[in-house]
């Protein structure tokens, strides 16, 4: 599992198949990114409210996108997480 150093988290970000009215599936080009995801890994300089397993949403273009192990991770600081979903 990928462990981030210092103020940052690992999101694993979800992804969702975005549908037309009339069913067409549009490709990751064509539709915007999703914002929300759930804290996989916490840096050990983090001091906020968030846990592991905490869904989340953060900033646009916040941190760095990876692949690991077949997922899609973001590694972003602390400061790119704006909320927690209930």
């Amino acid at each position: 599992m990928l462990k981030p150093i210092g103020e940052r988290v690992v999101v694993e970000v979800e992804v969702k198949e975005a549908v037309t009215a009339g069913g067409l599936v549009l490709p990751s080009s064509a539709k915007e990114e999703q914002q929300t995801g759930k804290i996989m890994a916490i840096g050990s300089g983090v001091k906020e409210d968030v846990k592991v397993g905490d869904t989340v949403v953060f900033r646009s273009f916040a941190g760095s996108r990876v692949e690991y192990d077949g997922k899609e991770y973001l590694i972003a600081d602390i400061e790119d997480i704006m909320a927690i979903i209930d």
